[in-house]
């Protein structure tokens, strides 16, 4: 069965930025979609998101696709690393891994995003990662994005004013990311 599995970021909520819009969409195309709230930014941790997504675990299957914004990705690959059964696919937005010197942000990131990966299980539970952000985030420094893109092998598509690709940045609908799941 095909399903996706929607992750935000820190201080994000299941119902910000092009979330909803995302699972409507998905589910239209027969998908079964979750999007977990993780503790943010109260208990932020990866201990505490793991634990708040130990509920879906047993629904990742080889149609899964993870999509995720900002600390998600990392978030993301925590998973990656412990499943036993390879996934479809990953789409990052706005993805990073290291602390990006925003001190109100590095403190709760720091355990999901600065921490070292066991790159060859990821590798082999995940056989498609795309991503995307601008060049020009107010939040996530694009050197950050590129160490996320050079772990995973691939090129970062760049969003031009795309901001952190969030409501902020007039992103409450994301066409062009639902185009690159559909193909």
């Amino acid at each position: 069965m095909k399903n996706a599995f929607i992750i935000h970021g820190t201080w994000g909520s299941p119902t910000w930025n092009w979330f909803p819009w995302m699972k409507d969409q998905l589910e239209q195309q027969w998908y079964q979609v979750v999007v977990p709230r993780l503790p943010t930014p109260h208990w932020q941790s990866l201990e505490s998101w793991t634990e708040a997504f130990q509920p879906y675990i047993d629904n990742i299957n080889s149609e899964t696709i993870f999509v995720a914004h900002s600390a998600g990705p990392a978030f993301v690959l925590s998973i990656l690393e412990r499943i036993s059964t390879p996934i479809k696919a990953c789409y990052f937005v706005s993805g990073f891994l290291e602390l990006i010197q925003l001190p109100e942000f590095d403190l709760l990131n720091e355990t999901i995003t600065s921490r070292q990966f066991d790159w060859e299980s990821i590798h082999k539970n995940c056989p498609y990662f795309y991503m995307c952000h601008w060049e020009d985030d107010p939040y996530v420094p694009f050197h950050s994005v590129e160490i996320l893109a050079e772990n995973l092998w691939i090129e970062v598509d760049v969003i031009e004013w795309g901001g952190h690709l969030n409501t902020e940045s007039g992103y409450s609908e994301f066409l062009y990311l639902l185009h690159k799941i559909q193909s």
